[in-house]
């Protein structure tokens, strides 16, 4: 008995022998050789990746570290939060401020101080919570606090208050609502409707140049395989059982000791960062971030990436956020007026027919063929 619970106390290793190969393995395709295709080959050659790509990669990268952070909270400790959009945009204005910022007298009507749009609505003189931005620390400093602190206060309410299930999911989505009526506003100063755009550079090197654009993408993809560690680390560890207790029988975690709102709330905080510093990176690369990010509906969708990939897995989440993107960017473009129609149909058959996503079919899929064999092996089962 004293050895099975000196079992379960030791901490999971990281990563396997095989896990560690796909992980250096998958990461130097993408590192490594997905930039250097498309910096050798000649510009009319077959096998050179095209300047396009290079960021839609990178925004693929971040939203697949926005579902991670999702799948931390609502596959290991049971929390549905359909708010995290509002981490992601939150941690994208963050950076904003500091791209608008740096462009100075660049823009349309040349004030060093203040953004174009603060001309455009006779503002006199900068809002106090723009100043620092200047600074690329400070904003860094930012991307992570806001997000956290926000996370750390609404959860501190919510989990010591006992709020669980449906009623998180309510409380997560009406914040991010109320942050999207805010944000839309022009007395707000963060550009209203427009959002913050015309990014010049970012620590002095041009945003919109190749070479910019290729570290940018190796940053996030850098990004993604550190924050998958990290909630390798967590959910193998022992807080991470107590998560996956607290998801599975709350108030017995509770009766053993333990305190679930310590636990929910370290979790919940750790994916809000995360999901602000997903948002940080996809904003220099799509060169914009408005109060649209705030939707609902966003949150919503990234709740599905998670549900298709396969909650409670992390490479689930990830291969959920990029599959489902790759699809949406595809039919987006041949017919846009079915995403919608295709988002819903794949939500209702990932709860109906396959509800452990992806990596789920995927393990039913190798156990039935260890099964085929191992029946096969049997004395007169071979033919």
């Amino acid at each position: 008995m004293r050895e099975q619970l000196a079992t379960l106390a030791r901490p999971a290793p990281l990563l396997g022998p095989r896990g560690w190969a796909a992980f250096l393995g998958i990461g130097f395709i993408l590192v490594v050789l997905v930039p250097l295709l498309n910096l050798l080959p000649a510009a009319g050659s077959a096998a050179r990746l095209p300047d396009y790509l290079i960021p839609l990669l990178g925004k693929y990268a971040c939203y697949a570290i926005l579902a991670l952070a999702l799948d931390l909270v609502w596959g290991y400790a049971g929390i549905l939060s359909l708010g995290h959009g509002a981490f992601f945009a939150l941690g994208g204005y963050a950076m904003g401020m500091y791209l608008m910022r740096q462009i100075g007298d660049r823009g349309v009507y040349g004030n060093a101080e203040l953004p174009d749009f603060m001309v455009f609505l006779n503002w006199k003189e900068l809002p106090w919570y723009w100043y620092g931005f200047d600074s690329f620390a400070f904003a860094l400093l930012m991307v992570v606090l806001v997000p956290g602190l926000l996370a750390l206060v609404l959860g501190w309410f919510a989990f010591r208050s006992r709020v669980t299930g449906v009623y998180i999911s309510i409380v997560t989505q009406a914040m991010t609502f109320a942050l999207l009526l805010a944000f839309f506003r022009n007395d707000m100063g963060f550009g209203g409707n427009n959002g913050l755009t015309d990014f010049k550079d970012i620590l002095g090197f041009p945003i919109q140049s190749p070479d910019t654009r290729i570290g940018l993408y190796v940053i996030s993809v850098a990004m993604l395989g550190g924050c998958f560690l990290l909630c390798r680390w967590v959910t193998g560890s022992k807080l991470g059982r107590v998560l996956r207790a607290v998801r599975d029988a709350e108030s017995r975690v509770r009766f053993f000791g333990y305190s679930p709102t310590a636990v929910k709330l370290f979790a919940f905080t750790l994916s809000a960062v995360l999901a602000g510093i997903a948002g940080a990176l996809y904003v220099p690369q799509v060169g914009i971030i408005n109060p649209s990010e705030f939707s609902p509906a966003n949150s919503i969708e990234i709740a599905i990436w998670v549900a298709v990939g396969g909650r409670g897995t992390l490479y689930g989440a990830i291969l959920g956020g990029v599959v489902v993107n790759l699809v949406k960017t595809w039919l987006t473009g041949a017919a846009p007026e079915l995403w919608l129609f295709a988002l819903g149909a794949l939500f209702i058959a990932c709860t109906l027919l396959f509800p452990k996503g992806i990596v789920g079919l995927l393990g039913q899929w190798q156990a039935w063929r260890a099964e085929r064999r191992s029946y096969a092996s049997q004395p007169g089962n071979g033919e």
